[in-house]
Formats: structure tokens, C-alpha cells, sequence
């Protein structure tokens, strides 16, 4: 029996072939639960699940990673190969962070909560190598916060953000209360509170952390972290900023002006070429959207399957095949084909050079 709701998903090379990391956003109702033989919480139905993918992109076997835990939603991958597995509730013994070994089968360590990260409505983090501090996005409508967590271990190894840190909130270097930059490509300075990460969320609140509406997944890359407000900007239809931490400002990349060109982005991943990739989480038909590094939005695709959502967008450690969950009733799809030919295509169509 094979787990549903399938959300926030990582490729990684693994014994010659590739291996899918894969979120379950489920709650212990859920009729197709994680199993697992040593779970967090014997009662939950949520976890991660591993699939074995050959070269001509095959199931060959899933195995699971980590069971017993509540709705993991997104989450995101370490520099040293293992993920972070983000819960997206608050309540009762859940609402952490785990790290899962990349293995064939339950761990110690990936049942076990990384409770200085904080207890809140985790979505999704993005770990920036050079420094190893871990960036989180929170899911907490109608205010939602970005988090930092300043590790005590800073070794590029598994186990290391058990030791403990700090729990910080972004806010505005001006003031400690304000709203995020409203101007595409115009810069504003940030800072970052400490907070209590038992109580993240009235902590950050308390110290005028600045609040988005609902923050989905994220990424660190080319040291930078992005993240989606899925309802933010004037038409609620969605923004990507991005955070810069060198220079320490937060800065508006994109806006949508109507439903064509982003519709409640959700989870991230950058295309081998370079563009930002999301796939949506809207009221309609549901696309995989990209953004040229010149900001021109575009379309690669959509679920005609059903109503679902899609998630865990990711390419394989090659880049020659894209993975993308529907997420209900919970199908992995694997996309190849002839990308260059493809983006050839786009060029042309969106008058664009930033695809070469």
C-alpha cells in the first residue's frame, strides 16, 4: 500500500540510480497512512516515503524514511544529503522539523524533532552552505512569519542542527513594524530578532517581526533564499521575494498582475538553465510556471488529471527529468524530453535571452 498526499519532494543520486524523497501531508484520518516499524507517533498517518528510480525512470522499490508524524508539508534538502522534513500544524507533540538519512529504512535521527528550530506551522526551509544557517518559511494565514535558525554545530554532517540554536524573525531594519516591499526589483533592508521557539509565532508577533499572509515553499540557491507569499500583492494572486543574505535586504521579484501569469505559487525549485520554476496551489487548473531570469513569467505545464494541487517540483541530479507530484489522490509524474528544443521554442515566444 502505497502512502498519499504527496507534497514536498528531493532527488539525490543513490547507488547508481536516483532516489525520490518524498513528504506525506496526511492526519492520522487519512486512509492510506506512512508505514513504518518504528514510528514518532504510532497514532499519525504523515511521514516520508523513498523511491528508487532507475536511468530509464522506473520504480524499481519505495522503502519509508520516516512515519508517525502530522501533514509534512514541504520541507528541504541539506548540503551534506539528507531533508528536512517540515510539519505543517501546531498542536500537541507536532509542529517540527526532522532531518531524514537518505537510507533504506527508519532512523533514530529522523524520528527524532529538531525542537530549537521551533514549534510553529513549519512549511518550508532553505539552507545556505556557506554559512549553515537554515531559513523557514511558516504557513500561518493571515500572518505568517520568515525564520532563521542560527545552529550551535555548524559541521556538514547528519545530526549536527540536534546540538541547538537560536530562533530568529526577520524584520524591517527601519522600524520594528512595517509591511514587505510592494516595488518589484527595489531592495529593503532587513534585520533579525530573537525569538522563543516554543512560542514562535506570539514571540515574533511580540518583537514586530515582519508578518506576510501565507508563506509556502522555499529554497536557497546561488545564495539566495526565495520564498512565495501565495496570496500576497494587490491582486492576491501570488509574489516570490527573495533574501539576500550578503547584503542583508528583502527584495520583490515578482507580482502577478493576472491569473495568466501566477496563480498562489507554492513549492519552488530552480530549472538546470537557471529560471525559477513553482508549481500553483489555486482555485482552478492547476500549472508548473517559470520565471526567466530577465522576469518574464511563462507556462510548461498544467494538471488536466483532476483538481488537485501539484507539489515537490525537483529535477533529477542530471537534469534531464523533472519530478512533480499531484498531490490527491498522490502520483509522481517523471517529464523528459527534449528540453533544449523546448527552451529554443520559449525563446522565441516570450522574446527572451535569458534561456541560452
Amino acid at each position: 500500500m502505497v502512502a498519499a498526499k504527496h507534497d514536498g519532494m528531493m532527488t539525490l543520486p543513490f547507488k547508481g540510480e536516483t532516489l525520490l524523497v518524498r513528504n506525506h501531508e496526511q492526519l492520522p484520518e487519512h486512509q492510506f497512512p506512512v508505514q513504518g516499524s518504528n514510528p514518532y507517533d504510532p497514532e499519525d498517518a504523515g511521514g516520508v516515503s523513498a523511491v528508487v528510480v532507475s536511468a530509464d525512470r522506473k520504480p524499481i522499490r519505495e522503502f519509508t524514511l520516516l512515519s508517525g508524524t502530522r501533514r509534512n508539508c514541504a520541507g528541504g534538502p541539506t548540503p551534506w544529503g539528507t531533508w528536512l522534513t517540515c510539519e505543517e500544524i501546531r498542536e500537541d507533540n507536532h509542529g517540527f522539523v526532522f532531518e531524514v538519512l537518505p537510507q533504506e529504512g527508519e532512523s533514530d535521527l529522523s524520528r527524532t524533532p529538531i525542537r530549537s528550530m521551533g514549534h510553529f506551522r513549519h512549511e518550508a526551509v532553505g539552507l545556505d552552505p556557506l554559512t549553515g544557517i537554515v531559513y523557514l518559511t511558516e504557513d500561518a494565514p493571515p500572518r505568517s512569519y520568515v525564520y532563521r535558525f542560527l545552529p550551535e554545530e555548524r559541521s556538514a554532517r547528519p545530526g549536527a542542527l540536534q546540538e541547538g540554536g537560536r530562533l530568529q524573525a526577520m524584520r524591517l531594519e527601519t522600524d520594528l513594524v512595517g509591511d514587505a516591499p510592494n516595488q518589484i526589483g527595489e531592495p529593503v533592508s532587513v534585520g533579525w530578532v530573537d525569538i522563543d521557539p516554543d512560542e514562535a509565532p506570539e514571540s515574533a508577533t511580540d518583537q514586530g517581526a515582519l508578518a506576510f499572509h501565507k508563506l509556502e515553499g522555499a529554497l536557497f540557491h546561488d545564495g539566495v533564499f526565495w520564498f512565495p507569499d501565495t496570496n500576497g500583492g494587490a491582486k492576491e494572486l501570488g509574489q516570490i521575494f527573495r533574501y539576500a543574505p550578503q547584503t542583508e535586504t528583502l527584495e520583490l521579484l515578482f507580482e502577478a498582475g493576472d491569473e495568466s501569469e501566477m496563480e498562489r505559487p507554492d513549492n519552488l525549485t530552480i530549472a538546470p538553465w537557471g529560471d525559477l520554476w513553482f508549481v500553483e496551489d489555486g482555485p482552478g487548473i492547476d500549472r508548473i510556471m517559470g520565471i526567466s531570469r530577465e522576469g518574464a513569467a511563462y507556462e510548461f505545464g498544467r494538471n488536466r488529471l483532476n483538481r488537485s494541487e501539484l507539489s515537490g517540483p525537483c529535477f533529477s541530479p542530471d537534469g534531464r527529468t523533472f519530478f512533480v507530484n499531484i498531490y490527491d489522490p498522490g502520483i509522481t509524474v517523471a517529464v523528459w524530453g527534449p528540453f533544449d528544443q523546448w527552451r529554443t521554442q520559449l525563446r522565441r515566444r516570450i522574446g527572451s535571452n535569458s534561456l541560452s
